[in-house]
């Protein structure tokens, strides 16, 4: 098996997402761990709300994971808006 070039139509390597969803899965199972012993250590009258806060970091990371731009869109978007700034495009 030979190593394919990348030709200028083909998206980089982040487009396939590997670094986002390793940042996601190990952000996610360290919040899971934290909510896990905090949640055994912490007195009754607390837990609620410090299970609603943890539980709301975890969806705040898998819906920037969902939602959130590439790197490659951030660029772009950074680059049109360069463009605009200096009268380039409308």
């Amino acid at each position: 098996m030979r190593a394919s070039r990348r030709t200028p139509g083909q998206p980089l390597a982040e487009g396939r997402w590997l670094w986002r969803r390793l940042y996601v899965f190990l952000v996610s199972a360290g919040l899971w761990l934290l909510l896990l012993r905090s949640l055994g250590r912490m007195p009754p009258d607390r837990l609620v709300h410090a299970a609603d806060g943890l539980m709301g970091l975890l969806a705040l990371t898998l819906v920037l994971y969902l939602m959130a731009p590439t790197a490659q869109q951030l660029a772009a978007m950074i680059a049109e808006l360069k463009l605009r700034l200096a009268g380039g495009r409308p």
